[in-house]
């Protein structure tokens, strides 16, 4: 009878990896939970990632990783000391992948320490209102990445940054571009501090074209493709700002308004 669980040699026989067969395994269970709870990973202090492609950002970014699972035939990199390595067959591996089709890979990150500055130093700042998709959270931190923003920050019940799909859409930038979830106070105060002015993408009647604002230094809020900018960070915006475009379309996906504005900002 085959042991579930047992020590393995892969082909890259420098590194011995565990071999799981059984998806009751405690670090199964515990992968789906990081998968499916954003309390659990909390709680439990880490968050879940799949994909080789991803796992290669994470390791060249040094991310605090703490346990990677390969299907067989994936080739396993070299990993960190100290970093649990498994190897599982395709059923075990499709059981607790976020994905339908898995990837080959999955792993854990330690969940970092973020802490607000007492200041902000930088030029341009994106703020995300409400955004709740983690596809378009993930792209527009890795749009953010891409044009050099200085800070990201989520507020009112914004999408997880730590959700295994809001990571996927990232494409690495999780693991090298600061990031927030904040209050609306809190980001209120640390604007003001910073003297860094807030604008927002809505109409009204002091709203100007995009390309007419002098965003040299300012922070722009992005709202929910739904709903729009919150009527309480609307009320902070010293000057609300429009994307032209073909008057038959009425609006533009979240993660495509803030490429534009973020593209406007960094040229």
């Amino acid at each position: 009878m085959r042991k579930c669980c047992q020590k393995y040699t892969g082909k890259r026989g420098e590194q011995s990896m565990e071999h799981i067969t059984s998806r009751q395994n405690a670090l199964m269970t515990h992968i789906r939970k990081l998968n499916a709870s954003r309390a659990y990973r909390r709680a439990s202090g880490e968050y879940l990632c799949d994909g080789v492609k991803l796992l290669e950002e994470a390791l060249r970014w040094n991310a605090p990783l703490k346990t990677v699972v390969l299907s067989e035939g994936v080739d396993a990199p070299t990993l960190p000391s100290g970093v649990r390595a498994v190897r599982v067959p395709a059923d075990v591996m499709r059981s607790i992948s976020p994905m339908e089709t898995p990837q080959g890979a999955l792993f854990t990150v330690a969940l970092p320490e973020v802490q607000l500055p007492e200041t902000l130093s930088g030029k341009h700042y994106l703020v995300l209102d409400g955004v709740q998709d983690p596809g378009n959270v993930g792209t527009i931190l890795r749009t953010a990445d891409a044009f050099d923003c200085d800070g990201v920050f989520l507020v009112n019940a914004c999408a997880d940054l730590y959700n295994p799909k809001t990571a996927r859409a990232t494409m690495g930038a999780i693991f090298r571009r600061e990031a927030y979830s904040v209050t609306v106070e809190e980001l209120f105060s640390l604007l003001q501090k910073s003297g860094v002015p807030l604008y927002g993408t809505a109409l009204r009647d002091d709203t100007v074209p995009l390309a007419e604002a002098n965003l040299a230094r300012a922070a722009v809020a992005i709202g929910s493709e739904g709903r729009g900018l919150s009527q309480q960070v609307l009320d902070e915006c010293a000057k609300t700002l429009k994307i032209p475009m073909n008057p038959r379309c009425e609006s533009l996906n979240a993660a495509i308004a803030a490429t534009v504005v973020l593209w406007e900002m960094y040229r």
